[in-house]
């Protein structure tokens, strides 16, 4: 795929006038549609040398791409005016974008039509089911009842599923949930139980809820003309995060509780006829992850086709990288996004966007996964009544807006750092270890392009060596206050930056 990049070639320390002109187009049609004043870049100290030693002799992972989930900003986006949901689809899944492939879907649970909103912006996903005038209590539900069913909801997340179909070659879809529908819960809120320790599910669901995510699976893929390869039942399981009065879906899972879930999807799956597969666990942190993999019998195990987890815990990160690779099944790191912690909102600062980029190098080098997934692509601008805000997100935009009216698209600084990887480590590459801490590589699938993506977080410069055999052209991309993702010459990372280096032969 071609990629925009800056045309900028720097001379006796000024940015020649091509390059300007060129970052303010860039600026108009990737940026918040403002020319924004360059930010000085921090003082630097003496410079410190560093060499990177890629093993592409040990390539590994095969790399299927970069994604994001789509609950819930797709909820709320699906519903814009046409130009502004295909320019942020254009700024994700677009060749000229960040050439993302990979979308997870949410199938919502959606709580009883008579329960007051309680969720925030976008959160309250709509489930599929529909409830009959008059009945009450909740075992009223009847899978093979075509009146129980709508297939009118969720229009807004389903047209982001057309959007990516229409931009990517070979999109690669996994449905996922965080709740069961109201009426198979015990609390009667698709929030979780009355206390975060306790299984939401009533007993004895299992099978209705896996007809259910089944049967939306098999739905959506014929009304969409679309694959799902993975549905993935449970989401961060075994943790405490879930309860009644919580302002977002989700349900807590004891391993135990999992295990019976997998077994009823895998045994839905098989009565359709999907080539769907089961994505297990989701879990929040490797730590959990293993717990929960450790707790699953045999038939549970061998009833997953693909390992998930995210990544917002990585003390035993290794440990998951080892199961997968013991099990011979493929891994995700299916969801992460982070921002500094306690970093106020921002839209050009570097802090955020150097720390996520530390925690891609991280995932990639410890879990070595197949995918990196992003969480939520676009998160709501947080700054109101004179709050701090936060660094959620890649793009901020007024999510709380009136549907029908315009809406600022604020692209902010960890995008370009998600484009240092996105743009150049794709589909079909295999990851290579490199000794470097800062640094993850990448090689095509023919060995004659060698990515190196490095993080240098701190005030020195780095000129950056590469000790490969045999002779290889190369190019330098950096993203750091002054340029976002574009090409400037030489070999020196600059403080504070992402630097990618392509390497060719």
């Amino acid at each position: 795929m071609g990629y925009a990049r800056g045309d900028t070639r720097v001379k006796n320390g000024t940015i020649h006038r091509k390059s300007q002109m060129a970052a303010l187009a860039l600026a108009l049609i990737l940026g918040s549609g403002t020319a924004q004043a360059q930010v000085a870049p921090p003082a630097a100290d003496r410079p410190v040398p560093v060499t990177l030693r890629p093993a592409i002799d040990r390539p590994s992972t095969v790399f299927e791409g970069w994604g994001t989930a789509l609950a819930w900003f797709a909820h709320v986006t699906g519903g814009w005016p046409e130009a502004e949901r295909t320019r942020l689809a254009d700024l994700f899944y677009g060749p000229q974008g960040l050439g993302w492939t990979i979308a997870r879907y949410n199938i919502g649970g959606g709580n009883a039509a008579d329960t007051p909103p309680y969720m925030k912006v976008g959160r309250a996903v709509p489930g599929f089911w529909r409830q009959p005038a008059g009945v009450t209590g909740k075992d009223w539900w009847r899978a093979d009842d075509p009146a129980m069913w709508d297939w009118g909801q969720d229009a807004n997340q389903r047209w982001w599923l057309d959007a990516i179909t229409a931009r990517v070659k070979q999109p690669i879809f996994e449905a996922f949930s965080n709740s069961p529908p109201w009426f198979m819960t015990v609390s009667g809120r698709v929030s979780g139980a009355e206390k975060g320790t306790d299984d939401n599910l009533r007993p004895g669901q299992e099978s209705a809820f896996a007809t259910y995510l089944v049967r939306v699976t098999d739905e959506l893929q014929r009304r969409h003309h679309l694959t799902f390869r993975t549905l993935s039942p449970v989401n961060e399981p075994n943790t405490n995060y879930w309860f009644a009065a919580n302002t977002q879906e989700g349900a807590h899972w004891s391993p135990a509780r999992q295990a019976q879930m997998i077994d009823a999807t895998a045994a839905a799956l098989k009565a359709t006829r999907l080539s769907t597969v089961i994505a297990a666990p989701d879990e929040t942190a490797s730590h959990l992850f293993v717990a929960d993999w450790a707790a699953y019998p045999p038939v549970t195990r061998a009833a997953i086709g693909q390992l998930n987890v995210h990544s917002y815990g990585t003390v035993h990160q290794t440990a998951v990288r080892d199961i997968a690779r013991a099990s011979g099944i493929r891994l995700w790191m299916s969801e992460n996004d982070t921002p500094l912690s306690g970093d106020p909102e921002d839209l050009t600062s570097m802090a955020t966007p150097l720390a996520f980029a530390e925690h891609v190098v991280g995932d990639l080098k410890r879990l070595e996964p197949a995918a990196w997934v992003f969480w939520q692509a676009v998160e709501d601008l947080s700054t109101r009544k004179g709050e701090k805000g936060s660094n959620w997100g890649i793009v901020k935009a007024d999510l709380m807006g009136a549907a029908d009216q315009p809406h600022a698209i604020h692209v902010t600084g960890k995008y370009w750092a998600m484009a240092q990887f996105s743009r150049y480590i794709r589909p079909g590459d295999r990851l290579v270890p490199v000794d470097d801490m800062d640094t993850v590589g990448a090689l095509s699938p023919d060995g004659r392009r060698l990515v190196l993506v490095h993080v240098n977080p701190g005030l020195s410069p780095r000129p950056l060596s590469v000790a490969v055999p045999g002779r290889w052209q190369r190019r330098m991309i950096v993203t750091d206050a002054v340029h976002k993702s574009v090409d400037i010459p030489g070999d020196i990372a600059p403080p504070q930056s992402v630097v990618t280096l392509v390497l060719t032969r």
